[in-house]
């Protein structure tokens, strides 16, 4: 009886606390969460948030910069983990949770942020390989994508340890894999929201897709009748308008992975170039991009305005990713009517970290882009644009001989880059039975729907309607200014 005793306590300890996998490196487990508090991070986070461009604290990584990205990050992963990619649901191209769970739905806990409003896009047709549909007759919408979400920080503990009311914005990169990278027909087009798209060698020019894709809108569509770009800009308005004196600082910080980081910017210059940041004369919200592998925007006077509006961009690059080789060639950036890269850079190298085996991927270099323009072939340049690798790569800049404190079994949430000896299968994060459920009745897998309260639920009119005023008025006081 003893035994037994003691055989089945020893089986629920089990199924209480489940062994870790056995990974091939000490430390691999080694992921506080929470965080520790960082209490000095409220007295510097206008530095951290690049009100001196990061001088002096990338070399070495300030230890505050370097917890603020991989929380932005984290942030910005959501938007990946919570995507349903499934072209076979009735839901796929949507959020798969609703606002309110968002966040614990992806296992992110005790971020301190609200999600208030999620944003929707689409396209013209010539830029429709950004967006992902489902193949069913009775999908959600044939023509919209979930593209990101606004948050505002609401929890009074991390409000004082960020030093300020932080509003969020991520924006959800591309689903597609990387072939929209190879094969975009890129093109620079004069701003449409600023001076009417007038075409002259002061108007600032960007690339035609991301612009399709932030300020396209299409009636038939219940969840597109106002554009990505309104979708934001209405919900920056209302928070900005809500908490501008509530006795606490605010910030503004835009993050975006690959095609995300591109509408981040759009978005960002949008925000200051049309003063909704400017409270009073004395008061200005500072606006920071946290960009993750993202390309080329825009041209050089786009880059100048970017600097003279005082927006802060720093771009996380890893060396061998292909993405923010593209649009456009750093050779031609001397030329102001070429694409520019702007911001700050701070760049990783993947082949530094012990972790990852180099056997999965490929290199981009400038020596095979004649190669790579032929192949059109772009799977094995993946890994090094996860944003997964991103994050691990952070962690571990300037100490990478030190066991990691971010877990690198997230490396391969959605990609195969660890090395073998740690064990941990290649793109383990997906829905369970990817979605089917058995029915024991019927003796059969079907697919469930989804519930109710995590269905994309399209704006009202009233929202439709004020969002279209607010766009218009923008657009006569850009016109003006």
């Amino acid at each position: 009886m003893a035994v037994q005793q003691l055989l089945e306590n020893l089986r629920l300890r089990t199924s209480l606390h489940p062994p870790l996998t056995p990974l091939g490196l000490e430390g691999t487990h080694n992921r506080s969460f929470p965080r520790p508090t960082l209490s000095q991070l409220a007295e510097t986070w206008r530095e951290v948030q690049g009100a001196d461009d990061w001088k002096g604290m990338l070399e070495p990584l300030n230890d505050h910069l370097r917890a603020e990205l991989i929380r932005y990050g984290e942030l910005a992963q959501v938007s990946y983990d919570s995507f349903d990619y499934d072209k076979h649901s009735k839901f796929c191209g949507s959020c798969r949770y609703s606002p309110d769970s968002l966040f614990e739905e992806v296992d992110l806990h005790h971020t301190g942020y609200t999600v208030t409003w999620y944003i929707y896009a689409t396209a013209n047709v010539r830029v429709w390989s950004f967006l992902r549909r489902s193949e069913r007759e009775d999908a959600w919408s044939k023509k919209s994508n979930w593209i990101g979400y606004v948050a505002v920080c609401t929890d009074e503990k991390e409000i004082n340890r960020l030093g300020r009311r932080d509003i969020l914005v991520v924006w959800r990169g591309t689903v597609t894999g990387l072939e929209w990278a190879a094969n975009a027909q890129y093109f620079l087009v004069p701003c449409a929201f600023i001076d009417g798209g007038n075409d002259n060698e002061s108007t600032p020019k960007v690339e035609a897709g991301f612009l399709s894709l932030y300020t396209s809108a299409d009636d038939s569509s219940r969840f597109n009748k106002i554009s990505a770009r309104e979708y934001a800009v209405k919900e920056i308005v209302r928070l900005i308008e809500e908490y501008k004196d509530d006795g606490h600082e605010l910030s503004i910080t835009i993050c975006g992975h690959s095609l995300g980081s591109g509408l981040g910017l759009l978005f960002a210059y949008d925000v200051a170039n049309s003063k909704l940041n400017q409270i009073s004369q004395e008061r200005t919200i500072p606006i920071t991009v946290f960009s993750f592998g993202g390309p080329r925007v825009g041209d050089g006077v786009f880059k100048q305005r970017v600097e003279d509006l005082g927006i802060k961009v720093l771009r996380v690059v890893n060396k061998g990713d292909i993405v923010p080789h593209v649009p456009g060639t750093h050779l031609l950036e001397s030329f102001k009517s070429a694409y520019h890269h702007l911001g700050v850079e701070f760049l990783l190298d993947d082949q530094q970290s012990l972790h990852l085996n180099q056997s999965k991927g490929r290199h981009f270099s400038v020596e095979n882009l004649i190669e790579l323009s032929l192949e059109r072939q772009l799977s094995a340049f993946a890994v090094h644009h996860n944003l997964e690798v991103y994050l691990h790569l952070i962690d571990g800049y300037g100490r990478y001989d030190k066991p990691p404190t971010r877990d690198p079994v997230l490396v391969n949430k959605g990609c195969g880059f660890l090395k073998e000896n740690k064990y941990v299968p290649e793109c383990w994060w997906q829905v369970e039975n990817k979605g089917l459920r058995y029915c024991e009745y019927q003796n059969r897998y079907f697919q469930p729907e989804r519930a109710y309260k995590d269905r994309p639920v399209p704006p009202e009119q009233e929202v439709v309607d004020a969002s279209k005023a607010l766009s218009k008025s923008l657009s006569l006081h850009n016109s003006k200014s």
